[in-house]
């Protein structure tokens, strides 16, 4: 069997599961069909998040929690952000803001905190206030001294959008597992930034200081969510991964901005001031720090 036959056969092997990738799609008799599959198809696919195996405490040697954020303007990280407009796309592509909110809004995701603490819940209608924005003109203004009911037309309401997001913050904890004899990264939690739905407008403003996060998610409880949800594979749409894979294996690009330390969890920005450089550098020396430590385990 030459070479060709062996790349002929190991296609046709991975041919049903390119068809399965694809939503039933090769099987829809009506565009209506497409994404919908069988009860066999369901129970045969059994998927799931690959579950986390059990960490004892002991066992962990050596352990830092970092903070990191993952810019959108990069190109490595657009399949977080993308497709911004889901006007024309089918209902299995989504961004992962989208995914959030949608989750949150059905009661599915319910670990949605204040901050990266996660000691303070929130609610889908305590998150209203921070997601859209309803300001009266001043002719509504002039309708209410009137004694007038306001018109529609002169209330301006301005939510956030998928579009609206411009980085997103993870925190993570590094630590080394003695038993298994390797440093391992664990996600704990992640949250959207954007725009003060407030002054998102508001040119005046330094865009930097405008940005808030919206809410933190606690990572696992989420996981089976994210798995759900796939994210566009541009090397093969036919094997689309999921938005669990893509953040645990850690298919983005991220930039670390706090470490936990002595002075209560400062930021880099808080001792490194004004100079975009030396907090770069500062990032970079953390990470190494945190690589060098699974060196050192061997080092005798």
């Amino acid at each position: 069997m030459n070479w060709k036959q062996v790349l002929i056969s190991g296609a046709i092997a991975l041919l049903p599961v390119s068809i399965c990738a694809q939503a039933n799609i090769l099987n829809a008799k009506k565009p209506e069909e497409i994404g919908v599959r069988t009860e066999e198809q369901k129970a045969n696919d059994n998927d799931s998040p690959l579950e986390y195996g059990y960490v004892d405490d002991r066992d962990i040697l050596w352990s830092k929690t970092i903070w990191e954020v993952v810019d959108l303007d990069e190109r490595v990280n657009f399949p977080l952000y993308y497709p911004t407009d889901t006007i024309d796309i089918g209902a299995d592509r989504r961004s992962l803001y989208d995914v959030f909110m949608k989750n949150i809004q059905n009661g599915k995701l319910t670990d949605v905190y204040v901050d990266s603490y996660f000691t303070e819940k929130r609610k889908f209608e305590d998150l209203e206030a921070t997601l859209q924005k309803v300001d009266t003109t001043d002719l509504g203004y002039e309708q209410i001294n009137a004694g007038e009911q306001i018109s529609e037309e002169f209330i301006n309401r301005r939510s956030l959008t998928a579009a609206d997001i411009e980085e997103y913050r993870i925190k993570g904890i590094w630590y080394f597992d003695k038993r298994q004899g390797e440093l391992k990264y664990r996600l704990l939690g992640i949250a959207p930034v954007a725009p003060d739905v407030n002054f998102i407008d508001d040119d005046s403003m330094d865009p930097a200081d405008a940005k808030v996060e919206l809410f933190w998610v606690w990572y696992p409880s989420a996981r089976q969510i994210l798995h759900d949800a796939k994210v566009y594979n541009q090397r093969n749409s036919a094997q689309p991964i999921s938005f669990d894979m893509l953040l645990n294996a850690r298919r983005f690009n991220g930039v670390i901005y706090k470490e936990e330390n002595v002075h209560g969890d400062r930021t880099i920005q808080e001792y490194i001031a004004d100079n975009a450089l030396f907090q770069l550098l500062e990032a970079d020396r953390i990470k190494e720090t945190i690589r060098d430590r699974e060196q050192d385990m061997w080092a005798y």
